[in-house]
């Protein structure tokens, strides 16, 4: 009998706030102590303080979560041709250590080019195939996806809409997903639309027009985490905003406390809008 791929959990952001403490709280409870938890640099690897970006999530865990006792590792996967690279077995070696994989914040397209085909990106799926738990919070949630949304190119340097391929976690489980983080997010004001990863609503509806119709679209508010439990076919919602689900015009939302089958990520059937 063949063993259910480890759970998962989509932080949409908050991955160090009580959001945060929720999702890994769910994802690491059945686990012996002390939990292994590798956190991978990759999203932020090219700013010149990825490794403080990730030893202050490393802080994080260490003092929110005792109860777990977290013995925590870093995945210096950085770049491509350098000491850091995702290919060098010193790099990929907490991977195989750990219980529990985390990544966030960054730039989902920087992490894209850094681990596609890589050494690190083939034992991080061959390890969640037989049971390792992943966590991705933020730009790291919008990599893996099928179809990955280029956020800093569209709202930062004015690229035409377009949308790239991801790392595609989840394809070989037949979902055919774009995971939006930051779904509420309202930094923009009274003035700026910055919902839908900063897109906006009607920017994101062109988005959407340029996806093959079979994709479906994972919308996860702000401090807010999907939980996805392959074992029991089912996904939870944890955290202060709510999931939404939508494809070919059609969605479904599910507050705090939810559960869902994980087959409605596969196909929706519903008239309510995006």
């Amino acid at each position: 009998m063949t063993s259910a791929p480890g759970p998962i959990a989509l932080i949409g952001s908050g991955e160090t706030a009580r959001a945060g403490r929720q999702a890994f709280t769910a994802l690491l409870e059945s686990l012996p102590r002390p939990v292994r938890i590798a956190i991978l640099e990759t999203p932020a690897g090219f700013q010149p303080n990825a490794a403080l970006v990730a030893r202050k999530i490393g802080t994080f865990l260490r003092e929110h979560l005792p109860e777990f006792q977290p013995d925590v590792r870093f995945v210096p996967a950085r770049r491509r041709g350098t000491v850091f690279d995702p290919d060098e077995p010193l790099v990929v070696e907490p991977v195989e250590w750990a219980d529990c994989v985390f990544a966030g914040p960054g730039s989902p397209t920087y992490m894209v080019r850094q681990l596609a085909g890589t050494r690190t990106w083939q034992r991080l799926l061959e390890r969640w195939q037989s049971g390792l738990r992943l966590a991705f919070a933020s730009a790291a949630a919008i990599a893996v996806s099928r179809f990955a949304l280029p956020v800093y190119e569209l709202y930062k340097v004015g690229a035409d809409l377009h949308w790239v391929d991801g790392l595609d976690l989840l394809g070989p489980l037949s979902f055919t997903l774009a995971i939006v983080p930051h779904w509420n997010n309202r930094e923009g004001g009274q003035e700026l639309d910055t919902s839908r990863c900063f897109m906006g609503q009607e920017r994101f509806a062109q988005l959407v027009r340029l996806l093959p119709p079979e994709t479906t679209i994972l919308g996860i508010d702000e401090h807010t985490a999907c939980l996805l439990d392959f074992a029991e076919g089912v996904a939870r919602v944890l955290g202060a905003g709510t999931v939404t689900i939508a494809k070919q015009e059609q969605s479904y939302s599910f507050r705090h406390g939810a559960q869902f089958p994980l087959a409605l990520l596969r196909s929706i059937a519903t008239t309510d809008g995006l």
